[in-house]
């Protein structure tokens, strides 16, 4: 089973043997909570199976939505603990990088989207595997980054990156279920942390403009 809830949706997949067996996207900016429960049970059911027949569930970590991760994390424990199987956790950076990158490879996601201050949640590759952790990417330092160091660029939003980086060939890739599903089924780490990674602070602010 895999549930990515680190952006605007309810993103659950179903795989066996590397084929998905059933998924389903449902575009939501706030209500994960309420929704995520009943949309998994609907996949699993579509895929054939019940949910005591589960062996692995992968869960997108983040960085991204605080709130869409927090809910996934925790109900992806809590079902995993419930029906004492693992719960791997991969990062919005991993679920996004297609299988069989070689090479060098950057993912990027949007993180602040405001100009002048536009930055990328960021995660570099080697050949599939992630050769550090996520990070928060500034649009210059990124530029000069990949003017010294070409990589093959996947992600989103990559409009304002393209645009001071001459010639930057870009391909899109975004966070997916399906791809958390193979990755956790594929995962030779079964131990793998499940725990959020949000990079950098929330932005909220306690009553008196205090920080939490």
């Amino acid at each position: 089973l895999g549930i990515n809830t680190s952006g605007p949706a309810c993103d659950v997949a179903v795989c066996e043997a590397g084929q998905i067996l059933a998924e389903r996207n449902e575009g939501m900016v706030r209500g994960q909570d309420a929704r995520l429960a009943a949309l998994v049970e609907e996949v699993v059911t579509e895929a054939g199976y019940s949910l005591a027949d589960l062996q692995r569930i992968g869960i997108v970590t983040g960085p991204g939505s605080f709130t869409g991760v927090r809910v996934g994390v925790a109900f992806a424990k809590g079902l995993a603990l419930a029906l004492d199987i693992p719960c791997i956790g991969v990062t919005s950076l991993e679920a996004s990088l297609p299988d069989g990158q070689q090479g060098s490879a950057i993912v990027l996601l949007p993180a602040k989207r405001r100009p002048p201050d536009i930055s990328y949640w960021g995660q570099r590759f080697r050949t599939g595997k992630a050769t550090g952790a996520p990070e928060e990417l500034g649009l210059d330092d990124l530029a000069a980054e990949l003017s010294a160091h070409p990589h093959f660029v996947f992600g989103t939003g990559l409009e304002a990156l393209s645009a001071v980086v001459p010639g930057l060939k870009t391909h899109e890739a975004a966070p997916s279920a399906a791809r958390v599903a193979h990755l956790a089924a594929t995962a030779a780490d079964a131990a793998a942390s499940a725990n959020p990674v949000y990079v950098r602070a929330p932005d909220a602010a306690l009553p008196g403009g205090r920080k939490p």
